[in-house]
């Protein structure tokens, strides 16, 4: 049994698939983030980092006492692991804490090539039992993230049988195929989801059709009630929210949530819920208890119905999306404050969606400080007074009566 008193704090580890999503994730909460670089990931269209973005971005998690890991868990073909030495190399002179990493040929290379450099095996290797894990720690690993098929009761025997450190997702998108093992995007569309090129092809929309006759076709469905949506083979997303203390009392190491390609907006919202939970859990253990306000919280961003995943029970039909999705968030993101004068009470916005005078918009930061107010005046950079703004990145201010801050978000309801 699990003693309350001297629980573990985890670490909150958030995606940043960009410099920007890295510091507003480190803002909000995360004590860790990952990264891809320009090669050897899986995220080929991610806003991936150069090597001196990896500088800045390591240089300010650094400051903030927060960690930097680096996604580089391709599969590699003949002559994919040319130019890895220097590579690894690079990384870890820049001050990356870890390398996530899945295929043993890119380990050996870092391991013989930049010595120092942590590697943590990515969930690609399907790691699912501790034999598995302490097999990856003989080898030199000091972190093993879980295969997402691993149920509590699994996570609970191998923290009890390894000393290695574990790693889990518990938010965000889940692959319809084993631990992303998947050839549907290189059969659809040419491109290798396990080189970095994924299409995500389970979530296109397919029409369902049966073959009453060889040569004619009849659409399974078509004019019967209730089915008007093409079909998908798509997961829902993974959500823990309402589990925090059982993914504390396991012991879990890391907890990791989904989203490199998301938005600021996606990952500040997240993060933030996250943080406050696992943070109200550590603070009293015994008098904890769960918020709704934080599963509306985290409704506010763009994402699909969610579901615990493997953690309970073997999904069913019930956590794949068949047809019209069954709830949606019904805010958007638009806008950044950059500055506030609280003897003026005007905040510099940049604005990132379209919003006007008269329209109710909510405030929200580090620590769910959320607050609602009616815009009732805005100017443009030139000091004019405006209605409207409609430009992407615009800059303007407005009149704020709460005090907000920087890095502070703005989003309204649809």
């Amino acid at each position: 049994m699990v003693n309350k008193i001297h629980l573990k704090r985890p670490e909150l580890l958030a995606p940043a698939g960009t410099l920007e999503k890295l510091k507003t994730a480190i803002h909000y909460g995360a004590d860790a983030v990952y990264i891809g670089g320009d090669a050897y990931g899986l995220r080929s269209r991610a806003g991936n980092f150069s090597f001196e973005e990896m500088a800045e971005g390591v240089a300010f998690a650094h400051h903030h006492k927060a960690k930097v890991y680096l996604a580089a868990n391709m599969v590699t073909h003949q002559h994919n692991e040319l130019g890895a030495s220097d590579f690894f190399r690079t990384i870890r002179d820049i001050g990356i804490d870890a390398v996530i990493i899945s295929d043993p040929a890119l380990m050996q290379i870092c391991a013989m090539e930049a010595p120092g450099l942590e590697m943590h095996l990515s969930t690609q290797q399907s790691a699912v039992n501790y034999e598995t894990l302490n097999f990856w720690q003989e080898a030199g690993l000091t972190r093993c993230v879980l295969g997402r098929e691993v149920s509590m009761a699994e996570i609970k025997e191998i923290r009890a049988n390894t000393s290695v450190e574990i790693e889990a997702f518990i938010h965000g998108a889940m692959c319809i195929s084993y631990s992303g093992r998947c050839t549907l995007s290189n059969h659809m569309a040419n491109r290798d989801a396990n080189r970095g090129g994924c299409c995500q092809s389970c979530r296109w929309q397919y029409g369902l059709f049966e073959l009453p006759e060889l040569d004619h076709k009849k659409a399974v469905g078509a004019g019967e009630p209730g089915i008007k949506e093409p079909f998908s083979m798509s997961a829902v997303d993974l959500g823990m929210i309402h589990h925090i203390p059982d993914i504390i009392d396991a012991q879990i190491d890391s907890l990791k949530i989904e989203g490199r390609m998301k938005s600021i907006h996606y990952v500040s919202t997240v993060v933030n819920v996250y943080r406050k939970a696992i943070d109200s859990y550590l603070e009293d253990p015994e008098a904890y208890s769960f918020k709704k306000e934080w599963e509306d919280e985290l409704w506010k961003v763009a994402q699909r119905e969610l579901a615990t995943g493997f953690f309970y029970n073997e999904p069913s039909e019930n956590e794949q999306l068949f047809g019209k999705r069954r709830r949606r968030p019904h805010y958007t993101f638009i806008g950044e404050v950059l500055d506030y004068n609280p003897e003026t009470q005007i905040a510099t916005v940049q604005q990132r969606n379209n919003f006007k005078v008269g329209e109710k918009i909510e405030f929200y930061g580090p620590g769910l400080n959320n607050h609602e107010e009616t815009l009732e005046c805005m100017w443009d950079d030139k000091g004019e007074q405006i209605e409207v703004a409609p430009h992407a990145m615009q800059i303007v201010t407005m009149k704020v009566k709460q005090q907000v801050a920087p890095h502070d978000m703005l989003r309204k309801a649809l």
